[in-house]
């Protein structure tokens, strides 16, 4: 087939994997494992204070890219190899296209955070709001105790609007502009940032580059965000006029540089407003509700897709797929030495 085929069914597969399949167990999936990784070296670091946790916090970044880049792309190039000499090498292609779109998969969400919010809106309709408190503390990082319905949908609306850029635009971008090792460099700076990126005496150096890392990964595809929320608003027939004048307005309310522009423009196509007590208050309309929610699951869910279908099958049909197929040349030598 020709490569721009393959990248089309790479991307479309990957999807489907997605919404149909979902997340792997948390038990294999490698995001765990790369935690476990970054849990053993955080806890062999000693000496936090000085610049040596800096280059720490660097080299840590070239491990973990480094070994799950080489991962990925050998499942990749064996599946290739294996079926090739079972098989042919047409079915070997066939194979290589669907282990590419499982390694893809892996690197970003489309669908789950629905199947984090329905639990937590069936117990706000069902008055049960100590329940759904309890349910919001596993995707968010704020104290939800005693927290009213109000502030628990809008808990929910920030989650899903923030991981469009950062579950979904980012390592989708990186993944057409170079393939797997593009998605794995995205994946990792940004799991790290989570980890270890606070501005505290234990990770203030450890977590510096991973964090600055990940702020210029998600640069431009923030700021792009809103464009794509504004043409899946439109199709959904919502206020999609809103979404780029809110986010250049609003966009700096948030501590992130770049998580307040796909927030404040999902706030707008909504009409809703978001509230982190403390910390921003973005949007002119009421506080979400339960339905709020499942819009705003389908308004990100829909940006989501059209992302994925467009942009980043153009640039890896063009661009990724064969930056992939290059570094794997190297890879299926080493399968060719052992097969």
């Amino acid at each position: 087939m020709e490569l721009w085929i393959d990248a089309f069914l790479v991307v479309v597969l990957a999807v489907l994997i997605d919404r149909f399949i979902g997340e792997l167990p948390n038990s294999v999936h490698p995001l765990r494992w790369m935690g476990n990784l970054l849990g053993m070296i955080d806890r062999h670091v000693k000496n936090r204070a000085s610049f040596s946790a800096t280059v720490i916090g660097f080299l840590s970044y070239l491990l973990v890219f480094l070994l799950f880049t080489f991962a990925g792309l050998a499942l990749t190039t064996l599946a290739r190899h294996a079926v090739s000499i079972l098989a042919s090498p047409g079915w070997g292609e066939v194979a290589w296209i669907i282990m590419t779109a499982f390694v893809f998969k892996v690197t970003f969400a489309v669908f789950s955070f629905r199947k984090h919010c329905r639990p937590i809106a069936e117990d706000l309709d069902a008055g049960r709001v100590e329940d759904a408190a309890a349910k919001v503390q596993m995707i968010v990082s704020r104290n939800t105790k005693g927290m009213d319905a109000e502030h628990i949908a809008s808990s929910c609306c920030e989650t899903v609007s923030e991981n469009l850029v950062d579950s979904v635009i980012s390592p989708a971008t990186c993944f057409g502009l170079l393939g797997i090792p593009g998605a794995v460099m995205f994946r990792c700076a940004n799991l790290m940032d989570a980890m270890w990126g606070y501005l505290n005496d234990k990770y203030a150096r450890l977590g510096r580059f991973p964090a600055k890392f990940d702020d210029v990964l998600g640069y431009v595809t923030s700021r792009v965000s809103p464009y794509f929320v504004a043409f899946a608003g439109m199709l959904l027939g919502m206020d999609w006029r809103a979404a780029v004048p809110a986010a250049k307005a609003e966009h700096g309310k948030t501590p992130s540089p770049n998580s307040g522009w796909p927030m404040t423009a999902v706030a707008a196509t909504l009409g809703i407003s978001m509230e982190k007590r403390g910390v921003y208050v973005m949007g002119t309309g009421p506080m979400p509700t339960t339905d709020d929610i499942r819009r705003c699951c389908r308004l990100v869910e829909t940006t989501s897709v059209i992302f994925i279908l467009t942009v980043s099958f153009l640039l890896y049909a063009t661009m990724g797929i064969h930056i992939q197929l290059y570094i794997e040349r190297y890879v299926d030598v080493l399968w060719g030495v052992l097969f």
